[in-house]
């Protein structure tokens, strides 16, 4: 990095500054990871430079010999992970893939049905400030107030009552498998089209760690860093029935050219998931969060759903006397990071909420193990008694700092 240095040293002592932060915290928030360094130089690429909109063979600028080349290759590693029909690799990023796909199947004013966004679906899947709730006739579901878990009931109650033309399956903070066979009958009885937003779970299901949703959706978005571990972009995935009016969304409908260098950072970290090392590291993922929630729920915290079955793990932490801002600052003081976030039938305000979220996909990327949990899982109590006391918080950053040392953080050289 020494162009960089010389040419702008402030901007690189911010960098190195993060890389400093992320070499020697637990970085535990659900939806960050460590991208390897062919990634990290894939996305730093001179791909940066070129203009490409169109498709491959399809441009409207030249010389894209070897961009066409680069989005074949992210696209035919998509497929062949995934097992789709077809991949665009060229959203920029989860929201706007997500819109692509309102915009190939619906009208404004249509009805769409996700998840509500405090039970742990995203803002796009129809949540009231976004877009997609205000261009659209959203409808949501949540969660059973008692066990955490999706009542397919009640969804399809709902689903029968208002005729969505989207269905919309997934989630960006529920720990447990989503059954998408139940979708997908709910869906063709309704007559809808069935989107599974699979962001936080893709890098599982690429490793069979988790069931695939491919089998059952019309369409799957997701982003590719997450449990994928890429860089930050986005994919869609389809049927070949579904496969022209997905592509004309992206491009024309919502972008211009794409992200070439991100599209190059793809096809690497697709490359890498192909192999049976990323299956280990996807099982690995599962027992580490499973480990976590043990030790967790043996230290009194309140675990929405019980535990989890994937990646994250969402906990009330006011039985514990605190609310997730003040715990999840505070930890961050300690060195670990996580986020806060609402639990379902919060009483609390979204910017204020009773939880956190919490994932395991960065520290399993590091190494860390089952027994490396129970460690962790020792250090979220610990902060609990100490969380006004900042220096006992800096001695607890000081430990994590020393545990994480002997772990290496992919992509990062600490010298």
């Amino acid at each position: 990095m020494r162009p960089l240095h010389e040419a702008d040293p402030k901007v690189f002592e911010l960098i190195k500054g993060e890389e400093r932060r992320e070499f020697d915290n637990l970085r535990m928030i659900a939806s960050e990871n460590y991208v390897s360094r062919a990634v990290l130089e894939a996305t730093g690429s001179v791909l940066t430079n070129k203009y490409s909109e169109g498709y491959i063979g399809r441009r409207y600028y030249e010389g894209q010999q070897f961009i066409d080349a680069i989005e074949g290759l992210a696209i035919e590693r998509a497929k062949k992970l995934f097992g789709a029909d077809h991949a665009n690799v060229q959203t920029y990023s989860g929201s706007p893939a997500n819109l692509a796909v309102y915009m190939a199947t619906m009208k404004p004013g249509d009805t769409v049905m996700g998840m509500a966004l405090p039970d742990g679906g995203h803002l796009t899947h129809g949540w009231r400030v976004s877009a997609t709730g205000q261009w659209f006739n959203a409808v949501q579901y949540g969660v059973d107030p008692e066990s955490g878990l999706l009542d397919f009931n009640v969804i399809r109650e709902l689903a029968l009552k208002h005729r969505p033309k989207l269905l919309i399956a997934g989630a960006t903070a529920y720990p447990r498998i989503i059954d998408f066979a139940a979708f997908r009958a709910i869906a063709d009885e309704v007559g809808a089209t069935l989107l599974v937003d699979m962001a936080h779970i893709a890098g599982l299901v690429a490793g069979k760690a988790h069931p695939s949703p491919i089998p059952y959706a019309d369409v799957v978005s997701t982003t590719t860093h997450k449990t994928l571990r890429g860089p930050r972009g986005a994919m869609l995935m389809c049927t070949e029935a579904m496969a022209k009016d997905i592509d004309k969304a992206v491009f024309p409908g919502l972008q211009g050219g794409p992200h070439n260098h991100t599209t190059a950072g793809i096809a690497v970290a697709l490359g890498e998931a192909l192999t049976p090392a990323f299956q280990d590291y996807a099982h690995q993922i599962v027992k580490n969060a499973q480990a976590l929630a043990k030790g967790l729920a043996g230290h009194g915290f309140r675990l929405i759903s019980g535990g989890t079955d994937n990646h994250l793990i969402l906990m009330d932490v006011t039985p514990r006397g605190m609310t997730g801002k003040a715990y999840s600052q505070a930890l961050d003081k300690a060195g670990i990071e996580c986020n806060y976030n609402t639990v379902p039938n919060d009483p609390r305000k979204p910017f204020d909420p009773s939880g956190i979220r919490l994932g395991t996909a960065g520290v399993t990327s590091r190494g860390m193990k089952e027994s490396d949990m129970v460690k962790i899982a020792d250090w979220f109590n610990q902060v609990v008694s100490i969380h006004d006391d900042e220096a006992a918080l800096a001695k607890v950053a000081g430990e994590v700092r020393e545990f994480c040392a002997a772990f290496p953080a992919p992509g990062i050289s600490i010298k």
